[in-house]
């Protein structure tokens, strides 16, 4: 375990259960913010992206009618 991670367990032991959960929900908070951080550098990637752009364009083309369940 790293130190700062010991370091955080030792303070959330301080705190009360309630200031815990905080900790917890803005520790989740800040992985969600990594992995949205990553999928953003993924999707500003300069290169072309042809596989994409035809997706889009079929999908672009594709009916406004919402999908009928019975079809499926």
């Amino acid at each position: 375990m790293s130190v700062e991670t010991e370091e955080l367990v030792r303070i959330c032991e301080a705190l009360p259960p309630a200031k815990r959960t905080e900790v917890a929900d803005f520790a989740r908070f800040l992985a969600a913010r990594q992995d949205d951080d990553r999928w953003e550098s993924l999707l500003s990637y300069p290169a072309p992206r042809h596989r994409l752009d035809v997706f889009l364009r079929e999908s672009a083309a594709e009916s406004e009618t919402p999908l009928d369940p019975n079809r499926l």
